[in-house]
């Protein structure tokens, strides 16, 4: 698709991201999950209180994929002590890409994905890991055919309902 771009968020996005945030979160696990788990999740990981710490955060970075103005998705990449869950100093965590519903499958998560790699590369990461639902076979599949791998768990925990998330990593060297 043409005409997207990926732009680096500041402090001054954090209302958008919130909105962005708890719609992508919400279309992708939403009907999975009960409605009060959802609403504690999301009030509590898309509060401004927590997205403005996040965005200030030197070790984590934001980005929005555009198109035409309109964001329609975005990356949220970690290093160092800001990884959600500690793996290295040279590894670079991709924490979230969500891409709005009805812009899934026009190659939009693969633009973030690759801004992701980019970072890592810059950055000199000797591997990129994430987390995903192990109820998410799409976004396996799509970092499977990316070259990621499977190499532990962890628990989730989703407004008090406790899941797994598969941890995959893809070496960058």
């Amino acid at each position: 698709m043409k005409n997207i771009k990926i732009e680096k968020l500041g402090i001054e996005d954090l209302e958008l991201l919130q909105k962005i945030g708890k719609q992508t979160f919400a279309d992708a696990f939403g009907f999975q999950n009960t409605q009060k788990n959802m609403e504690r999740y999301l009030e509590e990981s898309f509060s401004k209180a927590r997205l403005r710490t996040e965005l200030l955060d030197k070790n984590s970075e934001f980005y929005f994929a555009k198109i035409n103005q309109e964001t329609v998705g975005y990356l949220k990449v970690n290093y160092g002590n800001s990884q959600t869950e500690f793996q290295d100093e040279n590894a670079l965590e991709i924490e979230r890409i969500y891409v709005i519903q009805e812009f899934l499958g026009k190659k939009i998560g693969q633009m973030l994905y690759h801004k992701a790699i980019e970072i890592g590369r810059k950055r000199n990461s000797d591997y990129i890991w994430l987390g995903v639902w192990e109820e998410n076979p799409r976004a396996i599949r799509f970092y499977e055919k990316n070259g990621f791998i499977k190499f532990d768990e962890h628990t989730f925990n989703l407004g008090g309902d406790i899941q797994t998330d598969i941890l995959m990593k893809k070496e960058l060297n």
